[in-house]
Formats: C-alpha cells, structure tokens, sequence
C-alpha cells in the first residue's frame, strides 16, 4: 500500500495538470483510502509509518508544484529581502514598470504569480519573509533551488509537528498514533510540502506553544505563539481564550511576550505605508476575494434571486463577518473555563470551523489547521474535510476559474452531516459549552 501511494503521489507531482478534475479526484480517493488502511493496520509501527509518511514527501522534491502557483510570489518576496528591499512597500507591477530590477528570474517570477498577485502588496508575516529570503539566498538564484529549499523547511517542520504531537497527546493521555491523521494525511502532504504553503511551518510553531502550554511553562509558550503569528496570522484568533486559561496576571504578560516578539520581528519592514498596504491587502480577503465558501454562498444565492449584485453582497457580507467572529471568539472565550489544555484546543476548534464556514474564502490547504486541532479532541469532521475540500479544484477545471454550486454542496453536505452526526452520537454538552 505504500508503494501504490508512492506511485500516487507520483502522478499527482509530475502527470497531474490541476484543470484535470476527473484525475486528481481520484487521485485523492485513492490516497485517502490508502492512508486510512494504512494506519489502521500499523498505527503503533511508529518507524514504519514516520518512513512512510517522509517518502511521501520526497516524491516531491525536486519538482515544481502544480495546483498553486503562490512559490513564484514566495520567491518574488524573498528576492526582495535578500537584497535589502521592503516587500511591502510595492507591489510586483509597479517594481517592473521601473524596469531596473536586479531580481534574479524577475519576468518568470511575475508572470508566474499571476495577475492577482502582482496587482496587491505582500500580505505574508515578517517571519514568513525571512524564510522566503533564506530560500532565494539558498537557492541559487534557481527558482527550482529555492522550492527545493523551502521543501525542506516544510518537511522538517512537519517532522517537529510530529514529534511535539506525540508529546502533547501523551501528556493529554491520548493515543500517539493519531499524531499520524495528520502526518500522513494526503490534503497535508500535497497541499504543505507538494504546494510548499507555509501552513505547516506555522504548526510547528503552534504546536510547540501549545506543548509549552500544556507544561506550565508559559514564557516559552508566548515566545513561540508569537513565531506562529508572524508566519502566518490566523493564530491572533484565539489570544482571548488565554485569559480564562492562565488568569488575568500571567496573560497580560503572555500577551506581552507576544507583542514584544512580533514587534522586533516587524521592526525591521516597519513604516507608516507598511501599515496602510498590509491592512489594504488583509482587508481584501474579507470583501474582495471569494472561493469554496458554504454559507455565504446560500446568502449570495437568496440575494441574487432577490438582484442583488453578487459585488454588492461580498462588501456588505465582509463589513458583517468579522464582528460575528469577534461574538463567536468572545462566546467562546466567557462560556468555557479554558482552563486545561483539552478544553482550550477544543474551543479553538470550534472557533476556527465557524470562521471558516462563515468566510468567504477557504483554500483548500486551511483547513490543515482543523486537522491538527481535530487530532486532540474527539471530533472528525475536519478529516472529512480535508477530503472532501479537494472538489473545490472544480473550478480550474474550467477557462474562467467558475465555482459549481453543486460540486460545493456536496462537500459542504458531507461536512456538515458529519458534524451533525458526531454532535448526536458523541451526546455529551461538554464538548461545547462545559464548565469543567
């Protein structure tokens, strides 16, 4: 079964154009169920299954990924610091317009980030521009040289993930193997080390403050939440959870650990235009940009049938989610203790899930953080998730990037039927709004 994935893996890195639905959905079946038997014959061959699960990430290595052409901008920002230039400041188009670049690759880079991309600011962390700069460094003015170096970034954060995920788990008094969910997971594997999204980078970090959390030694939980952050910023969600979890005295000082890091980090990118594009760019995913959402995608439907312009809905839609969001985070923050580590990560679960089921836009490659919450709690539905999220590469299938509500309705269907499920069969209010 690991050979037949090896050979799956294969296709999907060196014969898979992403326009071809038919074949990288049957890809994905096929390496879902091969990863599901293999952990259920082998989950305690711990050697057998972290050597399974690092040649699946080798396959990829020295090829360029497929379904996301993002590494160009990685590149692009990491050129620019490598050289001393702020990448926030400009954006692609308006650095060639000057024509006097001394990029390395600059026109393949820009044609190959896409128009989207060349058009808006930086939106990724200071941390995160770091690691991009020491790919461009490493790699040889090779854009080929820096993918494989920011492969190797990822695979080694995946191999932290690993090892502080069995710690955690033990120290939680749950069974280690399911570190594996995530270790061998197909939407990890294609998505992080094939796809080369930094979302792995940012668990590690995660994982590591939250293992530092679980042992009381919360000055070092700080430090490596705020690594977290600047790599990539979704982990700012759940910073009110800890007032209930460490008491008012120790998260303010938690809270300040954490400011102090992220401010020496953007110290150095810092100027008064940083602040005005990067929340210009971040502002953009809330009333701009749309793919692979479920509720708002109802709420566009009523509207269009009532002619409401779907440009007009996405605005007002964006000005409204993120106090629902802060409503959710605060319920969440004031009706559970929080206090113990299982009950902190299953608030941060459920907080995640309502973002993204309410946001407007969710890659595929997001929804890896649920999985990794998923594995210490008793909830499953991000797994499903994370295969189901793969039918949302319907839309390249098509010339102009067009979205099947059926094709949506049916992940969102399998999702939500899980959860509903999981929430009736598990019986247990606890899991939502417990005191204890």
């Amino acid at each position: 079964m690991v050979l037949i994935s090896i050979g799956f893996y294969g296709s999907f890195a060196y014969d898979l154009d992403r326009s071809d639905f038919i074949k990288l959905i049957t890809l994905s079946l096929g390496l879902f169920f091969l990863c599901y038997k293999i952990i259920q014959f082998e989950k305690w061959n711990f050697k057998f299954l972290i050597v399974a699960g690092i040649l699946f990430r080798l396959v990829f290595f020295v090829v360029s990924p497929n379904l996301s052409q993002d590494f160009f901008r990685f590149i692009w920002d990491g050129e620019l610091v490598r050289q001393g230039f702020n990448p926030y400041l400009f954006t692609p188009n308006e650095l060639m317009a000057q024509g006097n670049l001394v990029i390395a690759n600059a026109q393949e880079l820009h044609m190959g980030m896409g128009e989207l991309s060349a058009k808006h600011f930086s939106n990724y962390p200071p941390l995160n521009q770091v690691l991009f700069a020491l790919a461009a460094a490493l790699g040889g003015k090779s854009i080929l040289g820096s993918i494989m170096v920011m492969r190797a970034i990822i695979i080694c954060a995946d191999l932290g993930i690993l090892y502080f995920g069995i710690k955690l788990l033990k120290h939680l008094n749950r069974s280690s193997y399911l570190i594996f969910w995530y270790f061998l997971n197909p939407l990890v594997i294609i998505e992080l080390t094939g796809n080369l999204h930094f979302e792995g980078v940012m668990l590690f970090f995660f994982m590591v403050a939250i293992y530092f959390t679980a042992k009381k030694k919360w000055q070092w939980g700080g430090v490596f939440y705020a690594f977290a952050i600047l790599t990539k910023l979704v982990p700012l969600i759940f910073l009110p959870l800890f007032l209930k979890h460490y008491g008012i005295k120790k998260s303010l000082i938690f809270y300040f650990i954490i400011g102090g890091a992220v401010l020496v980090f953007t110290l150095p990118f810092f100027t008064m235009d940083f602040i005005a594009n990067y929340s210009a760019t971040i502002g953009l995913w809330f009333s701009n940009f749309e793919f692979n959402a479920s509720i708002y995608n109802i709420i566009k439907y009523v509207g269009l049938q009532f002619d409401v312009p779907a440009y007009e809905m996405i605005k007002v839609y964006g000005k409204v989610i993120p106090f629902i969001i802060i409503t959710v985070v605060l319920v969440f923050t004031f009706l559970r203790n929080n206090k113990n580590t299982s009950g902190l990560i299953v608030s941060m679960l459920w907080i995640l899930s309502c973002y993204y089921f309410l946001a407007t836009t969710v890659h595929p490659w997001y929804i890896i953080f649920l999985v990794i919450l998923a594995i210490f709690t008793e909830f499953r539905f991000p797994l499903v998730w994370s295969f189901t999220v793969i039918l949302s590469y319907w839309a390249y299938s098509n010339a102009l990037f067009q979205e099947s509500l059926l094709i949506l309705s049916i992940e969102y269907i399998l999702v939500y039927g899980f959860l509903i499920y999981e929430l009736i069969t598990l019986n247990n209010k606890n899991l939502l709004f417990c005191k204890n």
